[in-house]
Parts: C-alpha cells; structure tokens; sequence
C-alpha cells in the first residue's frame, strides 16, 4: 500500500459500497444471513430493521455476549449499520444511553435509519475515527468493538483511545479474525488481504 491514508480511504470506501449496495457481492463477508452464520439468532434479526442487517459485517456476537451496564454508557466502535448498537440499546434498557461512532457516512446513515424504525430514543451515532474519539476521558462503561482492528494500522492509537475513554472498572469487549501463523511476505503487502 502506498500509505496509510490510502489504505483508510480504500477500507472506507468498501465498507461504504456495502451500505449502498449490501445486494452486491464485497470482498468481505456482510448481511444478514452471515450474521446468522456468525450466531446471531434467526428471531432477534427478523425483529430488527432491514437497514442494519443488510449492510452488516463484523466477526462475532459482541452485543449478545458482552455484560450490559443497566445505567451507563456504551460505546459502539465501528458500529457500522447499527446491529450491535441496537441490540445493545434494547438489552440495556432506556436509562442508559448507547453511542455509535464509525467513519463510513453511508453506514451511518443506515444506522440513523435504523434508529428511527426501530423506535430507539437512548443511542446516537457520530462519524469520527477509532484512533481520535470525541469523547471525554474515563465517559464509558462499556465499549463493543466487533472487528474493526485488522482494517485500520493505527491499531496501537486505538487501543490508547479505548483505555482513555473507558472508566475504571469499565469494560472493552472486542472481536477480531486472528491469523494462525504469519502469512507470506508478499501476500502481507496485498491490499486483498485487509478484506480477508
């Protein structure tokens, strides 16, 4: 890759095509039957809007198996759009509050368009950056990340920001694909390869 800059607006701009046109076939798996195949339960989705399940793409159950604060604040990263984050919000209940931040504008739209049809008053989405959060420090109790690490090199900023907004005594619950051993030097520098 020529430079970080170009890998984020290339990752970016897939993750966008899948939002547009979720019908279409993406170099990374996506929708809703993927989200079954993944272990989300068949009911629960069909309660969902159409909007965040056909555009949905991440590599576990976070908002099913992470322990929901009943008053706090949870923070969705790469919330996409918004499967996790709505699960959240209604697993949490109303008193807390659910915000979903991504970088990818046609995904946040879908999110906001889920929000509205499935009635959901406690949760808000925003586009920013994983490595540059708008939030204050030690202001979650909960963050989801499903999946969003093998796709931004600035993994180490990352990692800093969720340890600056999580409280102490919060909780980060994350997913991601791990390699068993290293791949090959020349397939490591293969764009394809940050969509596989």
């Amino acid at each position: 890759m020529s430079s970080t800059l170009e890998l984020r607006r290339k990752v970016r701009d897939a993750y966008s095509d899948a939002a547009l046109h979720p019908e279409d076939e993406h170099a990374f798996p996506s929708g809703r039957s993927f989200a079954e195949s993944l272990g989300y339960p068949a009911d629960l989705l069909r309660e969902l809007p159409p909007e965040c399940t056909e555009a949905f793409s991440g590599v576990s159950t976070v908002s099913l198996l992470a322990e929901m604060p009943e008053y706090g604040v949870i923070l969705d990263l790469g919330c996409g759009a918004g499967l996790d984050s709505l699960i959240a919000a209604r697993r949490a209940g109303h008193l807390s509050r659910l915000i979903g931040i991504d970088f990818s504008i046609p995904m946040l739209d879908r999110a906001r368009q889920s929000m509205r049809a499935a009635a959901v008053t406690n949760m808000i989405v925003c586009q920013a950056d994983a490595e540059r959060l708008p939030l204050r420090d030690n202001s979650i109790d909960l963050a989801l990340v499903n999946g969003i690490f093998n796709l931004n090199p600035a993994r180490d900023e990352i990692f800093r920001e969720l340890g600056r907004v999580t409280k102490p005594g919060g909780a980060v619950f994350a997913a991601e694909l791990v390699l068993k051993e290293m791949l090959p030097a020349d397939q490591r520098s293969s764009e394809s390869n940050w969509f596989a």
